[in-house]
């Protein structure tokens, strides 16, 4: 199945495109990445297919170029082609935010600006708030390493194709314990994950959260205890949540 879906225009990326499909392929597999073009079998009926495609994927990574906004259309002169509902790299996007497809921009060499969502089809609005990375082609074996390191950790399907040398003893060192989200914490430490015991907010009278005797106050034991005393003391189980960080 592939779990990597390429959206890219020929116009500027499509070389590109052929070297991503190149190097995540060669660390996930040689069927985890679709490429139009590349991908079809003969014969195969290719509007179904690419719909398709978009639709089973993990993710979809959208190569954007200095020009990608302003590609002509080929059908009616004096129009954009993002502006035509029939242009493929619109129609796979839509497809993809549509589906619930991790969509990733990337943004082509560094003169590339972030997408101004008012420039955007309003259908295409939420690609300028989706989390972009950059590649550049003097950077290009850095950069598609990092990507596929942050492409690791954030789609597990692509974890577990991950042949990156030490890859799978670091998914058997991952503790599965249970993970804490404490959204709204203060005065405490960031992100929890794995086991945690007893999380305590803004407590200003004596506590115990060791197993001997509670002083001046009642003693509990057992899992999945909650006591207040003068502020409040939570046990709060999910999973964790990572904002991901970016070139803003």
């Amino acid at each position: 199945m592939h779990e990597i879906f390429i959206n890219f225009r020929v116009m500027g990326a499509k070389s590109i495109a052929y070297e991503f499909k190149r190097v995540l392929e060669e660390r996930f597999g040689e069927d985890s990445t679709f490429l139009a073009g590349g991908s079809i079998e003969l014969g195969s009926n290719y509007v179904e297919t690419l719909d398709n495609k978009v639709r089973r994927s993990s993710v979809l990574l959208a190569l954007i170029g200095p020009d990608w906004l302003d590609v002509p259309d080929p059908k009616r002169r004096g129009r954009r082609a993002l502006n035509n509902p029939a242009d493929w790299v619109r129609r796979e996007l839509e497809t993809a935010f549509e589906c619930g497809v991790l969509v990733v921009p990337v943004l082509l060499e560094r003169k590339t600006e972030q997408l101004d969502p008012r420039r955007l089809p309003r259908s295409l609005s939420r690609l300028a708030e989706c989390q972009f990375e950059r590649f550049s082609q003097r950077t290009s074996a850095t950069d598609l390493a990092r990507l596929g390191d942050r492409l690791a950790r954030k789609v597990p399907e692509l974890a577990a194709l991950d042949k990156r040398p030490g890859a799978r003893r670091e998914r058997a060192h991952t503790p599965e314990g249970p993970s804490m989200n404490n959204t709204g914490q203060r005065g405490g430490i960031g992100n929890f994950q794995g086991e945690l015991g007893t999380y305590i907010q803004d407590s200003s009278g004596p506590l115990n959260t060791g197993s001997g005797s509670q002083v001046n106050n009642p003693h509990y034991n057992g899992h999945g205890t909650s006591y207040e005393n003068q502020g409040e003391i939570r046990y709060q189980f999910g999973s964790s949540h990572r904002e991901e960080d970016g070139d803003r």
